[in-house]
């Protein structure tokens, strides 16, 4: 193999470049803000950041605050999270894609979660979400994760998602309704409920505050709302405090405290 001699990159006077582009923007770029966003939503954006001693610590809350106008996590929103704490559109745009409580689609009234995590999957889970998304489907198509069945934001409207977890194996199986907990759920009874939810109505959650819209929520998440309001109702359930209610009963406590802590054994010789 003969290999050419010299530079062949000096063999020329001058070095070649490709020729610049200039590419058009197909539509316009949008604008900086929503006007969704009113006065009142800066006002609590303002205050939210005034919570944390470094500002880019307040986008969690802040994209709940988002959540609560527009019922997602918009395009707007993002950008509008993203000058409200200089950052850049990507960093915004991570933490929205990593964390499932935040929506990339407009949702509807009510968002129905169903644990099909491992212990709520054995006890009938997975059937409850497949009745759901037959019951929430249109013309023989299942509803799928995260769509919405009704016009988002309307009344009766459902968007309806599989949970990996909701952190209630002892009353499996679960599902939420805006993050509200109805336990010991059937397929029957979960028809039941979003079928009373499409009406219009509010059934109780089996524990914790009375049953509201998910716009609401995400307020209250973000840090604004009525805690005498979310007080109400039983925070337990007696499936959780079993163990403390037979304890009591039969008058079991746990061992006092030691006058002096135990001696901890001697550390190795090192080598």
């Amino acid at each position: 193999m003969t290999l050419p001699e010299g530079t062949p990159e000096t063999n020329s006077a001058t070095t070649a470049k490709p020729a610049e582009q200039v590419f058009e923007p197909v539509v316009a770029e949008p604008s900086p803000v929503s006007p969704t966003f009113d006065e009142l939503t800066r006002q609590r954006t303002k205050e939210i950041i005034a919570l944390y001693p470094e500002a880019r610590s307040a986008l969690l809350p802040l994209l709940h605050l988002v959540q609560s106008v527009e019922g997602y996590a918009s395009q707007d929103g993002i950008r509008f999270c993203a000058e409200a704490l200089d950052l850049s559109l990507a960093e915004v745009t991570a933490v929205v894609t990593f964390y499932t409580m935040y929506k990339r689609t407009p949702c509807g009234e009510h968002l129905v979660s169903v644990c099909t995590n491992t212990l709520c999957a054995a006890l009938g889970g997975d059937d409850i979400y497949t009745r759901l998304q037959q019951r929430l489907g249109t013309n023989g198509r299942p509803l799928g994760h995260e769509e919405t069945v009704g016009e988002p934001g309307s009344t009766g409207s459902i968007t309806l998602e599989h949970a990996e977890c909701l952190a209630a194996c002892d009353l499996a199986p679960v599902l939420q309704v805006n993050y509200e907990y109805y336990d010991n759920q059937s397929p029957d009874s979960a028809v039941e409920l979003v079928d009373a939810l499409r009406r219009g109505e509010r059934p109780n959650p089996t524990r914790g505050a009375p049953l509201t819209d998910l716009r609401t929520i995400e307020l209250e998440i973000a840090g604004f709302g009525d805690i005498a309001v979310r007080a109400q109702g039983p925070s337990s359930a007696p499936e959780s405090v079993r163990g403390a209610q037979l304890a009591a009963d039969r008058g079991w406590v746990a061992p006092a405290m030691p006058d002096e802590p135990p001696a901890m054994p001697a550390l190795p010789e090192k080598k």
